[in-house]
This record gives C-alpha cells, sequence and structure tokens, in this order.
C-alpha cells in the first residue's frame, strides 16, 4: 500500500473542510493553528497550502497569511463561462469516441446519483454529480482537455455543492438526456445539454448570494429557458 505523505493529509483534511464550507470564503487560514489541528509540522502544511492556492481555493497574501478564496458569484459566473465551453466539446468527443465500458460507467454514475436522491444525500448529490462530468471528459479520450478540465476540479466540486439545492430530479434527467445523447452518438445534441446543464443553476441566484461568505454581485441574465419540469425516472439501463 502507497504511503500516504504529511502533505497529502494536510491537503485533504483541509479540502474538505473548505468543499464542506466548514472553513469559510474568507476564512483566515492560521498555520500554528492548522498545524496543531492536523498533527503535522508547518512545512508539509505550507506545501499543502500552496497546493490549495493552485487549486484556486486558497489565496496566499504576503505578510498576511492564507485565507480562503473569497469567492463571489462573478467568480462562479467566471467559472461557468469556461466550463460550458470545455464540457461542451468533451460532451460531443464522448459521443464520438465512447466504448460499451465507458458508456456502463456513465449509467453507473447516473444510479449512484438516483441512490444519493432517494436518501436525500446532499454531499453524495454532488459527489455524484461531479462524478458524471468527470467520466464525460474521461470519456472523451483527449489528454489536453483531461489537463484543462482538472485545474478546475476543486472548483468544479465546490460549485456543485453551491448549486445542490436545485432541484435533484431536475438534474438527474438532464444527465439521463446527456447520456442517451452519447450513447446515441449524437455529438451536436450531447453538446447543446452539455452547454444547458453546465448554465442551468444561474436560473437560481439566489442560490448564490445565500451560501455563507459570497459577496453580493449583479443578478445573472434571467434570458435562458426556464427550468425543465421532467422528472428523474430509472429510464436508463445499466
Amino acid at each position: 500500500m502507497a504511503r500516504v505523505s504529511l502533505t497529502d493529509l494536510a491537503y485533504d483534511a483541509l479540502l474538505r473542510r473548505i468543499l464542506d464550507a466548514e472553513l469559510k470564503s474568507g476564512a483566515r487560514l492560521v498555520e500554528r493553528h492548522l498545524a496543531a489541528e492536523l498533527a503535522v509540522s508547518r512545512i508539509p502544511l505550507r506545501e499543502a497550502l500552496r497546493r490549495l492556492e493552485a487549486d484556486g481555493l486558497v489565496v496566499l497574501v504576503p505578510h498576511r497569511g492564507a485565507l480562503v478564496s473569497p469567492f463571489t458569484p462573478a467568480d462562479v459566473r467566471d467559472l461557468f463561462d469556461v466550463r460550458e465551453s470545455l464540457e461542451s466539446l468533451a460532451a460531443r468527443l464522448a459521443a464520438e469516441r465512447a466504448d460499451s465500458d465507458g458508456l456502463a460507467r456513465l449509467a453507473g454514475r447516473i444510479a449512484t446519483g438516483r441512490t444519493a436522491i432517494a436518501a436525500q444525500d446532499r454531499g453524495s448529490i454532488a459527489t455524484a454529480n461531479a462524478g458524471f462530468h468527470t467520466d464525460i471528459v474521461e470519456l472523451a479520450d483527449n489528454p489536453l482537455l483531461s489537463n484543462m478540465m482538472r485545474l478546475l476540479e476543486a472548483r468544479t466540486y465546490w460549485l456543485f455543492r453551491l448549486t445542490a439545492q436545485r432541484d435533484p430530479a431536475q438534474q438527474c434527467a438532464e444527465h439521463e438526456e446527456m447520456y442517451e445523447a452519447i450513447a446515441a452518438g449524437d455529438g451536436d445534441r450531447a453538446a447543446a445539454l452539455a452547454h444547458g446543464t453546465t448554465s442551468a443553476p444561474f436560473l437560481h441566484p439566489p442560490q448564490l448570494t445565500q451560501r455563507p461568505g459570497l459577496k453580493p454581485s449583479r443578478p445573472p441574465s434571467d434570458s435562458h429557458a426556464g427550468p425543465r419540469s421532467q422528472q428523474c425516472s430509472p429510464s436508463v439501463d445499466i
């Protein structure tokens, strides 16, 4: 079994606290307190903080130390702008390149999401949601695209936790539609659905301003089509 380094342990612990909003956006990260809590020295702790800075989740301020990144609704919009293009491309490529094993994995992710919905487990819903999109990127079989998406991975998971209060049945229905388009090899439809799924949370701006640590900003445009009414059903065969 591979040995886990102290840096990895500190990174994983702090990442989980940030994604679960235990460490609030804008909170100061005091090294001596964190080192004592995590039972590590400051050297691996500082390495972990640098990794979190690379993830976009921590800001290192000279002479002041580390802060949890103070996300604003504008920051969230910027992330969506990038993800819309990349995920649409990923879905198109997945429709062209996915094999039977990949499709089975994607269908299994939808089943996991249904189980989380039935249990009303918001954390597991967010994990399944992020995992579905990660699987699509893997099915696209494009290393450059995978590397680009990996840079957004932590912020994307944080984003899915942020929007976890969206109607989970609607999210599940969106994923089933995307699965069906990819399985049918319909790249145009898969790309269009990915674009709509990625931008859909902006139809619910109050969720952005109610989340602890988010600063108010001008509301996003509501010119998109309204929320879909369909419900998740066990229509995907696994």
